[in-house]
Formats: C-alpha cells, structure tokens, sequence
C-alpha cells in the first residue's frame, strides 16, 4: 500500500529539519525530501549566531550540538570606522550567554540523527503529494517560482567571503565585529569551545573586493583580515576553503497558498525561501527557526474541523512570522544602508550615534534582549 503524508517538506537543511522533528510531535506524517549531497561538496566553513529561543527548541528537540560545537559568547564588541564603538556583555543581561556560534556541520548532523529516530518522519528522495507541502529550500528555492510566490530582492552590492583562522591569541568567547571606511563589515566569531582560538569569519565586501579576496593566497589574504580586524587576535592562519554568496534583503509577497490546479493541496514557505537578510547581526537562522515554531504553533491550535490546506489556517501563520521578522529586518537593513554610505559627515554622525547607544541604558538592555530572543 502507497504510503500517505500529511505534510511534505522540500528542504532538509536546519530549518527542515526542525520544522519535520515539532510537526512529528503533532502525530503528523511528514515527508522530507532530502536529495543526496554531492559527493564533491566542499566542507562547509559557516556557523551561526543562535539566541537563547533558538538554543532552547534545539535542546528540546534532542539537537544541541556538544560544547565543543556551540561555543557560549560571553561578550560582543562593535566597532564602527572612527572612534564609534558598541559592547554587549552577557553578565549585564544576566544571561548565561549572548548567544551561542553554532558549527553548521555539527548541528546538521545532529538533526540528521533526531531525526533517523523519528517514525512519524520518513525521509524521501522526491517531492510526494500532501495536503500541505512546506518549502524550506533556502533563498534559490525553484519550487516557490514553481509555486507562484513573487520574492523581491534588493540587492546590497555586497558579496560574503567566509572561512575558517586559527589565531594566535584565544577568542575568549567574544564576538567581534569591525565595520571599515569602505563600506565593508567583519565579524569574527568564537568557535572551539570557551579556550579555543578558532573564529568562523563573514567579511561582506564589495563585489570586486571579494573577487580580489578570494583570488588572493593565503598569506596576502590573512593579511588583509588581520588589518581590518586591527591585529586584535595577533597573527592569523586560514583553517579552512573560502566561501562567498551575494548579500541581499527579500521577501516572498505570499508565504503561503494553493497548489496550481490542486485545491486539496496548498504551500507554505518558512526560513530563506521566504525571507534573507543581511547577516550583520547574526539573526538569519533564529528568524528560519521561530518560522518553524510558529508554524508548528498555528497547525497545533488548529481547530479539529479545519484542513491542513486551509489557507486561512496557513494566513495566521504567516501574519505571525511576518510580524516577527519585520523589526528584525528594519533594523539590519537600516545598519547595512547607514554604514555603506559616504556622505561627508554622516561617518562622524553614525559614530557618534554609536557612542550615545553605547550609553543609552534601556534602550541597550532593551535590544540585547531582543536579540537574544528573550523578549521584552
């Protein structure tokens, strides 16, 4: 006998994955179409930023990664490109961590695991039919063009270049970020554990500053980033392959709707297939992750009448996930516009905006909390 779904999900990267372990808990039948990984992949040099929310539907999930994976950040430090500077400490929050920089391989292969031990989530090959079909596929997603969900793109000008230092001094569970004259933004995030000295880098640079970046050898390159970043962890060793991918800000204008020609079937989209945004402030992940709780929240309070492919079932899911993202999106996008200009004078503006942040109690404490996904 044919087997039957309720849900099907198209993507099996964090996000997916994620989303088919909370609607498991819902005794859903799930679908994950997971098509092999190419045998040639290079290894995969990112890591992300998680808050305490995010670290939380992890754990309860049976996916945190081990200590030596989801290195604690004690502190963060900004700086803007004069005198302008930004620090965060997670004792003044009262907080265990500010967040913790999660190795991408390592997450994934514990979700791989949570989920091999699911039985309600059977992992397939090809796209199934279902009453609702969730697309996770991140931001080149062919099925949400398939599907008819329009995604406006600005582009930022802006290319990441990521990859792996060993350095010198010990990261001491900082986060760091350096935002340069030329529009360029640094960050270095702790990985290895509390004592370690491994940092995951993002430099959002220029296109042609990129294309320079990664065409340049080792040396020259270490060399570059230990500039920027102001000799701060002293000498610097590439530990890793490059990788980059161009910088934007989008949005599908539906997130959700019925499948072409198949009223008993409808969509939904959730992390980057819906949504990208600068990484300046680490929150990309966090924003997929509550799109999976939230959709999991709205199928769970589903009244007993009402379809899987109801599209307003599925609204109240996306009013919800568009209302969380909006004030994160405000905000980086504004950041990454503010720091990429060169007016004369708006340099001095910005860093004195900075600097009056710095010491603007509430309001500061008010935004590390939002970023840590503590609320108000």
């Amino acid at each position: 006998m044919a087997q039957t779904f309720d849900i099907c999900i198209r993507g099996a990267g964090v996000v997916g994955r994620t989303l088919a372990l909370l609607l498991a808990r819902e005794r859903l039948r799930v679908a994950l179409v997971a098509p092999p990984a190419p045998a040639d992949a290079a290894p995969d040099v990112r890591a992300y930023a998680l808050n305490g929310a995010s670290q939380a539907l992890l754990q309860s999930l049976r996916a945190w990664p081990d200590a030596e994976h989801a290195t604690p950040v004690l502190r963060m430090q900004v700086a803007a490109d004069q005198d302008g500077a930004v620090h965060f400490d997670a004792a003044d929050q009262g907080r265990e961590a500010l967040a913790w920089i999660v190795d991408v391989p390592a997450l994934e292969a514990r979700l791989v695991e949570a989920v091999r031990f699911q039985p309600q989530v059977e992992v397939v090959a090809t796209p199934v039919a279902a009453p609702l079909t969730v697309v996770c596929e991140g931001r080149a997603s062919r099925t949400r063009e398939q599907f008819g969900a329009d995604f406006d793109i600005t582009p930022y000008g802006q290319t990441a270049v990521a990859t792996r230092l060993q350095c010198e001094l010990p990261h001491g569970q900082v986060a760091r970020q350096w935002f340069g004259v030329d529009g360029s933004i640094l960050a270095f995030l702790p990985l290895g554990g509390p004592q370690g000295n491994l940092v995951a880098v993002v430099w959002s640079v220029s296109h042609d500053q990129a294309a320079q970046a990664l065409a340049l050898d080792d040396d020259s390159f270490t060399q570059q980033l230990a500039q920027a970043s102001h000799g701060a962890l002293g000498a610097l060793h590439v530990s890793g392959p490059r990788a980059s991918w161009p910088l934007q800000q989008a949005q599908a204008r539906r997130w959700c709707g019925l499948l072409p020609g198949q009223p008993q079937q409808a969509w939904a989209l959730a992390g980057d297939a819906a949504h990208n945004v600068h990484p300046l402030a680490g929150q990309g992940l966090n924003l997929g992750l509550a799109d999976a709780q939230a959709l999991a929240r709205v199928l769970h309070g589903r009244e007993s009448w009402r379809q899987l492919h109801d599209l307003r079932l599925l609204r109240r899911y996306e009013r919800s996930a568009k209302a969380a993202l909006l004030p994160a999106s405000l905000v980086m996008d504004g950041l990454q516009q503010l720091f990429s200009r060169r007016e004369a004078g708006l340099a001095a503006l910005r860093n004195w905006g900075m600097n009056g942040f710095e010491r603007s109690g509430p309001l500061k404490a008010w935004v590390a909390r939002q970023a840590m996904g503590s609320g108000a």
